[in-house]
């Protein structure tokens, strides 16, 4: 079933990012940007929780989330431990709201339209497993590269 896929993926990729924030040797060093890197890899997670409460945990599970997407941007130097906690309550989240799709219901049309037109709901979960992924990458590359 394509939401055990999913299910799965978005626990792994939410795991690696949370490894990801841990091998910081500097968790100052979360919050810089420099030259062309416009996003700091703490306003990287912020935006990802925010992302993935608002579109998986609010939309399809129901979950009370409200959110403040130009804060996920604008915020500096949440401690590591917070963006730590709220990743695995993302993780969480998603994980049971995820479960609670039947295979029927990923091929409804998404409830909100996001982009330009009505898309289904398995097509937007599968972008937003992506955009995960993406950002992922990219804070991967932040770490290497700013975390000297």
């Amino acid at each position: 079933m394509l939401t055990e896929t999913l299910r799965r993926l978005f626990s792994r990729d939410l795991l690696r990012l949370q490894e990801e924030v841990t091998l910081y040797q500097n968790e100052q060093n979360l919050w810089l940007i420099d030259k062309a890197i416009a996003n700091s890899a703490g306003n990287l997670c912020l935006h990802l929780i925010g992302n993935l409460k608002t579109y998986i945990g609010a939309e399809l599970g129901g979950a009370a989330y409200v959110r403040q997407r130009s804060l996920e941007f604008s915020a500096r130097y949440v401690p590591r431990a917070e963006l730590l906690a709220q990743l695995a309550e993302t993780r969480l989240l998603v994980d049971q709201s995820l479960g609670r799709l039947s295979e029927a219901d990923v091929q409804q049309i998404y409830p909100q339209v996001v982009f330009d037109a009505p898309m289904t709901t398995e097509y937007f979960l599968v972008h937003l497993a992506t955009h995960l992924a993406y950002h992922l990458g990219q804070v991967n590359y932040h770490r290497r590269l700013l975390d000297a």
